[in-house]
């Protein structure tokens, strides 16, 4: 293992071993062509509900949506809490987990979308079992080849960041390294061009972020920074504007969550609170951009940190993760339908 720096070896200090991080989510858009098919347990709910658990008991994890199913990618897996290379598939259809072959690199602390049928996995940290050796690989998965492969590093290695698709361009911002526990950065990936370029820089940087993209534009939500400290801060770069625009707060600070597209509006949900004492957090709320405001939705039934997120409608799915601070694991997959809770 190579050395860590001492920014790092604060992160882990701070954090006094808890390992948590947003699996960052940016829901597949509609162009997957399947958006509007049947659900399994489609009758509306109004409280989150469970589904078939996943095979892996995992936390930290990545997780997209491709058409009817939701990938999930990478983490730390039960019991030893080793990193994983280990992909999964759920059908929302059929309500039914398949293992998939694994990643090329095994990371924890990744993020992932979705753009044309593709996975996209991007950084996370490679060592063993901590929060050490970030990567600047991307990684990607074809359904149709049933195949990993790589492709250009992002000029700056970084986990614990958001990722999002906005006009056939990959966007990663915020996170940690070696270098900083708050990264500020947004590098841009032209998935045509194969090249990454630079953005403008986000007014607060922050790891352990949740992300989703609406509208065109990227949202990263929350975060700490490296002493430990949860943010409610909410950000949105929109590329037209070409820069970052501060939002209305979260009503919860939070780190280690996910938060996902659901008709225009954003749906933040888990994640945990470090001090005082370490929590995970059941409270949800949904972000109206058109109102700049924060409401609440139904509390989690299994309130998780490290969990993957994906939408599909107007429903939530909220995946794997850990129901403890620290490290902790849980199979876990449970949805929500926010139907009366949005505007028809």
């Amino acid at each position: 293992m190579r050395h860590t720096s001492r920014v790092v070896r604060l992160l882990l200090a701070s954090v006094v071993g808890v390992l948590s991080i947003a699996a960052v989510v940016v829901a597949a858009t509609r162009t997957d062509g399947d958006a509007d098919e049947p659900v399994v347990g489609a009758a509306s709910t109004d409280r989150w509900r469970a589904l078939e658990p996943s095979p892996l008991g995992r936390s930290e994890v990545a997780a997209a949506r491709i058409g009817r199913h939701i990938y999930v990618a990478g983490g730390f897996e039960a019991p030893a809490g080793e990193t994983t290379d280990a992909t999964a598939r759920y059908s929302m259809k059929r309500d039914r987990w398949k293992r998939l072959k694994p990643m090329p690199i095994a990371v924890n602390h990744p993020t992932a979308t979705s753009y044309r049928g593709k996975l996209y996995v991007h950084g996370g940290f490679t060592s063993a079992s901590g929060l050490s050796d970030p990567t600047a690989a991307l990684q990607v998965y074809s359904p149709k080849r049933k195949r990993w492969a790589r492709l250009p590093d992002s000029p700056t290695p970084r986990a614990a960041h958001a990722l999002g698709v906005i006009d056939g361009k990959i966007h990663a911002a915020a996170g940690a390294n070696d270098s900083s526990a708050q990264l500020s950065s947004l590098e841009i990936y032209g998935v045509a061009a194969r090249r990454w370029t630079t953005g403008p820089h986000l007014n607060i940087g922050r790891n352990h972020v949740g992300a989703t993209v609406e509208a065109g534009r990227l949202y990263v939500l929350g975060g700490r920074d490296g002493s430990g400290m949860d943010f409610n801060v909410s950000e949105r770069y929109d590329p037209a504007r070409g820069g970052w625009e501060t939002l209305a707060p979260l009503d919860t600070a939070r780190s280690g969550f996910a938060a996902v597209d659901v008709s225009g509006k954003v749906v933040a949900f888990g994640g945990e609170e470090l001090t005082p004492g370490g929590a995970t957090i059941e409270q949800v709320e949904l972000y109206d951009p058109g109102s700049d405001t924060w409401t609440a939705l139904p509390d989690m039934r299994t309130p998780r940190h490290g969990l993957g997120g994906a939408s599909k409608g107007r429903r939530v799915f909220s995946l794997e993760g850990g129901p403890e601070p620290g490290l902790a694991f849980s199979r876990s997959l449970e949805f929500l339908d926010v139907s009366k809770q949005l505007v028809p």
